[in-house]
This record gives C-alpha cells, structure tokens and sequence, in this order.
C-alpha cells in the first residue's frame, strides 16, 4: 500500500471518528435536555422527600428552595413553628388540605386580621401619600378561581367566561396585602348582586369594619367619610367610590378618575403578585368547593406572611405597576398570565343620590385641593 492509499485511509477513520463525535455530542444534549434532573431529585427516597431532597435544597440550594416554597429556609423555618402542633397527625391521606386548614386556622387571624380604627387610618395616610387619594382605606376587587366542575352541581358554578369557578374577593392596602377577604361564592352569580350578599360586601355595606368617623381631608378643613375604591363593576355607594363613567369628562372628573385609578391598581397588583407566586392558582384546581376554599384561604395566608418581610425576597418593586423616570412600567406578574377573570357585579350597581353627590363633593376637594 502505497503512502497516499495510507494517509487517504487515515484521513477517511479521522472524518468518520469526527462525525461519530459530533453525533454523539448531539445526543448527550438531547439527553441532558430530557432526563437531566437537579442532584437533589437523586438520592433514594426511602426516607421521602423530607429527608431526601428537602434536606439536600435547604443545605445546598437556596435557589432551589425558595422556587419550591416561594420563601427562604429561616422564613420556612418560622413558619412551621406557627403550625407545628396542628400538623402533627398519623395519617398520610388529605395532607395537604390539612395543611392549608392549619395555616388558616392558627395563622388567620393574625395575618389577615380585620383592622382596628387606628390601623384603617394608617392605611388611608399611605394611600394618601402614594396615590393622592384622600381618605381611601383600601381597594376592592373579585375573581374566579377555575376549578373542576363538582360532581352533581349542575351549571352551580358556570360563570360567565364559560368555565367553572369560585369567586374570591377582597381588599387591600397600599401595601398589596390583603386585608378583607371572601372565598367561595358560585360563580354562577356572578352576574348580579354578588357583592351585596357576600359576607364581604356586608361588612362593607354595613359599616362593619370599625372604619373611623368622618374626618377632615388633609390640606382643608372639610370632613369626609372613609371609603374603599373599585372599579365600574362595583356600586356606587357612601362608602364605596368608583370611576366616572364616560370620555370626555371634565377636569375634575378626569382628574378624580386618574387619582382614584391609581388606588385601585393596588388590588390588581395584589392579585397579581398572588398568582405569580403561588401558581396553584393558574391552574382548574381538582377538588370539592370546600376544599378549594381552603387552598385559595392558604395562599392569602402564605401571601400576607410573606409580604410583611420585604427582605424575603417574596416581593420586589418590578413586580408591580412602577415609575420609572416619570414613565409608567407595568409589572412583571403581567408578563407571566393572563391574570384571573373579574367578576362583572353591574346588575347590582342601583345608587342613591346621596352617593352621587359624596363622590362629586370628593372630585371638588381633590381638584381645588
């Protein structure tokens, strides 16, 4: 054999261990892209999952950890100290509906308690500094939470949006979190007079919130009531304070529209960093009504906890509508859904005069003031 037949030869084997190469690296991409798992997922789960792959992510995966409880390990920590005593049980079955009933139970009413007077003022003085709106105590809004359709419900729960669903409302502070809450209405109703007849609307409606007595607008010696902001879907009443309907308006109606508009993104934006962390809530949850009342409870819970730590890194700026050199940014929850479905309350929105005359008085103040 000649030395061209040779070097020929060796050139051939070299192309063809090349090309070998490249395939395979080809193939072990692929494979890394289909079956590559975190370390944490290989060790043996004879122990379950707390003693395996939990105890590896608090030690070795901060990242990690805080993607799968949306809170750091101290945070967690402290958590389950609230709840210990309620979670200790003998059976594996309803975990976790167990454990969303222990963190409303114990955690409820600290967390998502009712404010006092003094707390409603403090409330409405941050309102005031960030949006301009004086007086306001807190946003309003409703949503559906998709869920599997009951077994033997009937169209109970069809809503409008032709999906099955409850229907959580509630308010917030300027804070984005919540602090009145109502889960479990059908979303059948809603259509009309939702609002009016959930416990929530009630203690709204009613004047059952320890809201302060009138009281003067910063700036002037006029007296006011405290009131809450939602937008065209709610009523119009003495207490309850929505948009002026319409283009067109006048500057101080325009004006009211604008300042009223950025207290009430607040719940939006509340919503929003509730979805974007806790994405049960994306999802049609699986589960009879009284169980889904309690998952959605939970996440209000978990959501307050965590939001009243702003180093927990459960809460940054970019994630809510922001300013930016003057220029409106919208957040990142935007980005990640759709966001849940409004409930539509117009049938319910009869106003007396009265309630017409304290929102043209409150547009007057806002204006000149």
């Amino acid at each position: 054999m000649s030395n061209i037949q040779r070097l020929l030869r060796i050139i051939k084997i070299m192309y063809i261990m090349s090309t070998m190469y490249e395939m395979y690296m080809e193939a072990s991409k692929w494979l890394k892209r289909r079956w590559w798992v975190r370390p944490a997922n290989l060790t043996s789960n004879e122990f379950g999952f707390h003693g395996t792959c939990f105890q590896q992510l608090k030690l070795e995966d901060e990242e990690h950890f805080f993607k799968a409880t949306r809170m750091s390990f101290p945070k967690f920590q402290t958590l389950l100290t609230l709840i210990n005593e309620r979670l200790a049980r003998f059976s594996r079955r309803e975990t976790i509906y167990d454990t969303c009933n222990a963190l409303c139970t114990e955690l409820h009413d600290v967390y998502v308690a009712q404010p006092n007077e003094h707390e409603w003022k403090k409330i409405s003085d941050r309102f005031y500094l960030k949006t301009g709106m004086s007086n306001c105590v807190g946003a309003v809004d409703g949503k559906h939470i998709k869920i599997v359709c009951p077994a033997r419900s009937g169209s109970l729960f069809y809503n409008y949006k032709k999906t099955y669903s409850i229907v959580l409302m509630a308010a917030c502070d300027s804070n984005y979190t919540f602090t009145c809450v109502d889960v479990g209405a059908m979303g059948s109703e809603s259509d009309g007079g939702i609002f009016s007849r959930s416990a929530f609307g009630k203690l709204i409606l009613r004047g059952y919130l320890n809201i302060p007595p009138d009281n003067a607008i910063p700036g002037t010696e006029t007296t006011f009531q405290y009131y809450f902001v939602g937008d065209n879907a709610f009523p119009l009443k003495h207490n309850l304070m929505r948009p002026y309907p319409g283009r067109n308006l006048s500057a101080i109606k325009d004006n009211f529209n604008k300042k009223l508009s950025r207290a009430r993104v607040h719940i939006e934006n509340s919503f929003g960093i509730l979805i974007s962390r806790w994405r049960v809530l994306h999802t049609n949850i699986h589960g009879a009504p009284n169980n889904v009342d309690k998952i959605v409870l939970a996440t209000i819970v978990l959501h307050n906890y965590l939001m009243l730590d702003r180093e927990s890194g459960y809460f940054n700026d970019e994630l809510v509508d922001h300013l930016e050199n003057g220029v409106h940014v919208p957040g990142t929850w935007r980005e990640s859904h759709a966001g849940l479905p409004s409930c539509r309350i117009a049938l319910a929105n009869r106003s007396c005069a009265d309630a017409f005359r304290s929102r043209d008085a409150l547009a007057d103040i806002l204006f000149n003031n």
